[in-house]
């Protein structure tokens, strides 16, 4: 063993076990490791930093951009919704369909690419249902992972070992021979992650902090459960083709109307009240007032309660919500009743809350004075609660968790769908490379307004980023320093004398150690070669070893450095280093004795 090799498995074990022990950032080890073999030499300091130009790096990123401009349109969340009609809320149930569905994307275009884009999808359905992301997210990676085994152009691995064969003049593997294997890995691999897999995942996520509370938790905080209703206008009633300002809804009923339902559209009432803004017979008000407010106003002015159907109710908030807000100390509001302040014409907005020191108190629209300190909920549309940002008056505390779930360019979901269709027909048929067809897709999802251009760039995940981009040196260096060609011909040394059974499950192991730590295709480039002669010089048949390797290559479950699928997913579902270990290790076993079982009856020895 030379010094250099010394030295980079001293590194690598020493990034390990700092991955292991949460001490550090995994972002900031990755940089660390950058800088130390920047500085020894046993890469130049280019190879060290060209992590951050590799072409897997700038994929993803472009992948994050592709993956914003689905959430901005809602394209997204209309996928998390078709999920949840068919998965319900049970957590089995989604993963039931979840696990497939990933897989299947994965056989055909890079399973990195299915994560990046299934990753807003999959945050929507965990709000939606009440379930923390770090449920969903392990077993997406997984499943995409396992998705690389079902086709030849699932992984590159696949495509090293059927090329490695043709190169010897053996027959290479066919589009679907990796099918058998895979299904019979992605079945068992379902049951565990379903049954098993998932309870050993963190229930606890930091995606979902306290300080993002829920739209029903704010509501609470200010003491107005319940307040919401929706009236009917009767043919007789004194409101119709009144405006909500000639009939004193606020300053003599102490009401305020939300939001209007005429012939199925909803008209935002939330905006500077005009002449020419009329209640009609037959509207649908939705208004926030007590219940004694509310059956005093149904009685004189002749209004119908309609109850409260879950459906209208999400139809609502899709349109409109709220926002707490401050009042700062030097506030033009400040001394003014609720009335003064003119919250509609100034803001697009009417306040429903009030707090004081901590305390909520009922509002009287005429004579509640407003004092520095105090925050206010307001309601309104969710464009209006967007233009908050910044504006005089008034800090923006926090906006509901739902707030993120509304598109803010949902007009261009058309655009963002024909995007994405057309970028996944490219890859899948090959028209362009990967990286071009990707980086075009992003491109083209910024020129046509799906996202803007801060959009993109705040949608880059900088952690996960940092963590491949640092580690492909690592690899880099394993390489050329000797150190990975020295494990392998040890290896191969030690079970070259043994049946053809114990030498896959060592080629196995081996394959899927190394895929923990680097590139599943740099392992395959030089396990592959060492299977096909190993298995040509003791008279076996090559295709079952060089099969066993490529899926061996895909069982990068261990560690969330092992394949940037992992990577991906480690942020949003806030996951430690061990519990990558505690999940993907017996996944990594089934995969093992699966092959060990399957393979030899495809491929006889």
């Amino acid at each position: 063993m030379t010094f250099e090799m010394g030295f980079v498995f001293a590194l690598l074990a020493t990034t390990i076990a700092l991955f292991v022990s949460d001490k550090l950032r995994m972002d900031l080890v990755a940089l660390m490791v950058v800088t130390v073999l920047a500085v020894s030499g046993v890469v130049s300091p280019a190879e060290a930093v060209a992590g951050f130009g590799n072409p897997t790096v700038v994929m993803i990123a472009a992948l994050f951009v592709v993956g914003e401009g689905l959430f901005r349109t809602g394209v997204a969340a209309a996928a998390g919704n078709w999920l949840l009609r068919v998965g319900g809320r049970s957590e089995t149930r989604l993963l039931t369909f979840l696990i497939p569905v990933v897989a299947l994307l994965s056989a055909f275009m890079s399973s990195t690419g299915a994560v990046a884009l299934l990753i807003p999808v999959v945050l929507s359905m965990a709000r939606r249902s009440g379930m923390q992301p770090s449920r969903l997210m392990m077993p997406l990676a997984f499943a995409a992972l396992i998705g690389g085994m079902l086709t030849l152009i699932g992984t590159p691995p696949n495509i090293v070992v059927s090329n490695a064969l043709k190169a010897e003049g053996l027959k290479p593997f066919g589009f679907f021979e990796f099918t058998p294997i895979g299904l019979c890995i992605l079945m068992v691999g379902m049951i565990y992650l379903i049954f098993v897999g998932r309870r050993l995942l963190p229930a606890a996520s930091g995606s979902e902090t306290e300080d993002e509370p829920d739209l029903n938790t704010l509501i609470r905080r200010y003491a107005i459960a319940g307040q919401l209703h929706k009236l009917v206008v009767q043919p007789m009633s004194p409101l119709a083709h009144k405006t909500p300002v000639e009939a004193a809804l606020r300053t003599e009923h102490n009401l305020t109307v939300i939001a209007i339902s005429r012939a199925g559209r909803l008209l935002p009432a939330m905006i500077p009240v005009l002449s020419n803004t009329r209640i009609e017979v037959a509207d649908e008000l939705w208004v926030y007032g007590t219940q004694e407010d509310i059956k005093r106003f149904c009685d004189s002015h002749q209004l119908e309660r309609a109850g409260h159907p879950e459906r209208d109710i999400k139809r609502m908030h899709q349109q409109f919500g709220v926002a707490e807000v401050l009042l700062p100390p030097d506030s033009p509001l400040e001394g003014r009743s609720v009335r003064e302040g003119q919250f509609r014409e100034r803001y697009g907005l009417s306040v429903i809350g009030l707090r004081r020191r901590n305390e909520s108190l009922a509002i009287n629209y005429r004579d509640t004075r407003l004092e520095s300190g105090d925050t206010l909920l307001l309601a309104g549309s969710w464009d209006h609660v967007r233009a908050l940002e910044g504006r005089r008056g008034l800090v923006l505390l926090q906006t509901p968790a739902e707030f993120r779930e509304i598109p803010s360019h949902g007009r261009h979901a058309p655009a963002a769908l024909a995007i994405l269709g057309l970028m996944l027909v490219c890859m899948t048929a090959g028209w362009l490379p990967a990286l071009p067809t990707i980086l075009l897709a992003a491109l083209a999802m910024i020129l046509t307004g799906c996202l803007n251009l801060t959009e993109a760039l705040r949608s880059l995940n900088v952690t996960s980023l940092i963590l491949i981009a640092g580690m492909l040196p690592l690899a880099r260096a394993m390489e050329t320093s000797g150190a990975l060609g020295y494990v392998v011909e040890h290896l191969v040394a030690v079970l070259g004398g043994a049946s053809p059974l114990v030498l896959s499950t060592g080629l196995f192991l081996l394959t899927s150690i190394l895929s923990q730590f680097i590139s599943n295709t740099a392992t395959t480039v030089l396990v592959a070669p060492i299977a096909l002669s190993t298995g040509q010089l003791l008279g076996v048949n090559p295709e079952p070893l060089m099969m066993t390797v490529a899926i061996a290559a895909s069982t990068a479950f261990a560690t969330p450095i092992a394949s940037p699928v992992n990577t991906l997913v480690l942020a949003p579902g806030n996951y430690r280093f061990s519990d990558f270990a505690k999940v993907g290790i017996p996944l990594q076993l089934m995969a093992l004795g699966v092959t060990l079982l399957v393979t030899p009856l495809l491929f006889p020895f």
